[in-house]
Formats: structure tokens, sequence, C-alpha cells
């Protein structure tokens, strides 16, 4: 039977969605959802560690969002903008351009206040994206320039300009991998002490990345979701790091997926494994589409900590995956009537 992109669809005050982050990472708000009794518990995130048993594995996408949203000037005066999406090789990007009808193929423009300079090489793969080429205008490294003068590519529902404050705050403490133009939600909410708290009841934390894409935040177009196609996004699995995920979930203790983005990597290379062996040394990596939503088996992913989602999300859709539909449409609505904070510097959700 397929499903409906529709079934996903719920309604949201546009009043809770989160604009800016909590004052402290671990004072969010915590709805722990029991998948087997079908109950809700109302907490606050720092109780995350009673929930926590000796053995339990949390893995955590180490993914780091770089400042990839840059503002300029066309010859004509005009004024554009672009979002680097994926470095291709040096000093070329794949990125989304507005105004797209300008931006075209042999086109010059002025980026950050003139200290760089891009040329649009060619069309994208989807619309509104281009190859684009980047110098420093002065010589140097166009991606410390980058670094250095990007504005944080915050979600297009925080409606303001970002701030000091984003370019720590719209990243985890254990963001390492730069390559994210979104940041892994669900571990915003973790601090150091939070993190030492977790170890002393028995958990452990192991590593992947996700470069996390602008495609997170697309809503499903297509009427029946067997019809709807992910866009790819690279992955990498250290060989240690995906040992100790398998053995833990071996042994008996729970992986505890800290994030969607966690969740596709995990059932990416569960697949992959049983395909290709586990491998000797090195890493597995790779582009991933994998869509997941209701009816999808999962391999490794015991338990989930995520935020809340986007109706008509890709996001959303694998949540109700994992918890089941009713469960989750029954837990966002008491977090609507709970005014519980939504979306990316929203409250959290563990689903045990």
């Amino acid at each position: 039977m397929s499903m409906k992109t529709a079934d996903f669809d719920y309604e949201l005050p546009r009043e809770l969605i989160a604009q800016h982050p909590a004052r402290l990472r671990d004072s969010s708000r915590l709805l722990v959802v029991r998948r087997r009794e079908g109950t809700l518990e109302h907490r606050s995130f720092r109780d995350l560690p009673e929930y926590v048993r000796a053995g339990d594995l949390l893995v955590i996408n180490n993914t780091r969002v770089f400042p990839a949203r840059l503002t300029g000037r066309l010859p004509t005066g005009g004024k554009c903008e672009l979002l680097l999406v994926r470095r291709l090789q040096e000093g070329r990007w794949l990125a989304m351009v507005k105004p797209g009808r300008r931006l075209v193929p042999g086109r010059k423009v002025e980026l950050a206040g003139g200290e760089l300079t891009g040329f649009i090489e060619d069309f994208g793969p989807l619309d509104g994206e281009r190859v684009i080429g980047l110098e420093a205008t002065g010589g140097g490294d166009p991606l410390q320039l980058v670094e250095r003068l990007g504005h944080v590519p915050l979600p297009p529902y925080i409606r303001r300009e970002d701030t000091a404050e984003d370019h720590s705050r719209y990243q985890t403490i254990y963001a390492r991998a730069a390559g994210a133009v979104a940041a892994p939600t669900a571990g915003l909410h973790f601090t150091g002490p939070l993190m030492d708290e977790v170890r002393r009841a028995g958990g452990a934390f192991e590593e992947i990345t996700l470069h996390v894409g602008p495609g997170t935040f697309r809503p499903v177009g297509t009427e029946e979701l067997e019809d709807h196609r992910m866009e790819e996004e690279y992955y990498e699995v250290q060989a240690g790091a995906l040992k100790r995920i398998l053995a833990a979930a071996a042994e008996g203790g729970r992986v505890l997926a800290v994030g969607t983005t966690t969740v596709r990597t995990l059932e990416t290379v569960a697949r992959r494994v049983e395909r290709e062996g586990v491998p000797g040394r090195g890493k597995l990596s790779g582009d991933t589409g994998l869509f997941i939503y209701p009816g999808f088996e999962f391999r490794l992913t015991g338990s989930l900590l995520t935020n809340f989602h986007l109706p008509r999300s890709t996001l959303l859709m694998l949540v109700s995956a994992f918890a089941g539909r009713q469960l989750v449409e029954y837990a966002y609505s008491e977090a609507v009537r709970l005014k519980y904070r939504f979306y990316s510097y929203g409250d959290a959700m563990l689903i045990i």
C-alpha cells in the first residue's frame, strides 16, 4: 500500500518555531517517547543520563557547519547570494544561487565585499545550482576567506540574519569535519559535562560523519512517498568505529543514534556491510540517498534522539518509520499543546 505525503502534515503555530538557541545548550526540554508502551514523559535534556544504560553506545555526527552563505554584487550592481553546497575540487564548488536568471555560465561576481571573485562555470544538476570557481581577489586561499567572511547558513524558517552567536551555537561542541551547510541539530543540546555524565551512567560515544546538505529542509513535493528522490550527502565511517558499533549491537547494547543524519549513515553502512563485509582498516565512505519512511527495516538503530521536524519532511517520515506514525502524531500534538520549541534551535525528543 502506497503512502501519501499528506499523511505527514500537521499544523504548527509560527510562534513555536525557535528563532534563537536556548540560553544554555542542555536547558532544552526533552520529550521521552516509549515505543513499546506508547507513553510520553516530559523532562529536561539534562535528564538524558537517566535514560542511559550500561553498554549503550551513542553515535554522534561530527560534521562541522561552515559559513557557506556568501553575498555579493553583479557587474550591473545588483545583489546576489550563493550557498556553497559541496566542494568539487580545489577552488571549484557546487552552489545554490540567487537570482538564478542572472547567474548564468560566463558571469563573474564580486563576493564578500570584493575579497572573493566568483566565476560561474556551468549549470548544476538541480534548478538554481551552479558550478562556480572561487578566487581570492588579492591572492591566497579562497577557503580561508570563506571561513572568515561567509555567513552561517541558517535554515529558512529562522527569519533573521545570522549573528556572532550563531557561529558557535549552530554547531555541536564536537564538530570537527567541515562540510555541512546545516547542523545535525539533535547534537546541539550536548555540553561537555553532560557527555561526562552519560559516560558515568555506563554509556559511550562513537563518531560518524555525514555532511548535511540543503535538501534536509526541502519538503517532499511528490504526492506518493515512493516517487520522492533524496539528495545525496557524503558520509564517512572509520573502520574502527564501525566495528565498535557493530559489536555494541551484537552484544545487546542499545545503539542510540543522535540525530536523523546519524540514522541514515548507520543504516547505509549496515547495508554496505551486508554486501561487502567489514573493512579491516580505513573507512567506509560515499554518498547516500537513503530515504527512510514507514515500512523501513532498521538494522542498527536501537534508539533515537532527535529534534522536532517540519511537516511533509523526510526527517519527519524517518522518525515516523522508527516510532510509528500514530505515536509520532500523538507526540507532536502534545508538543504543540505544551508549547515545545520546534526545529533547529528547538527542543528534543528521545525515542526508546
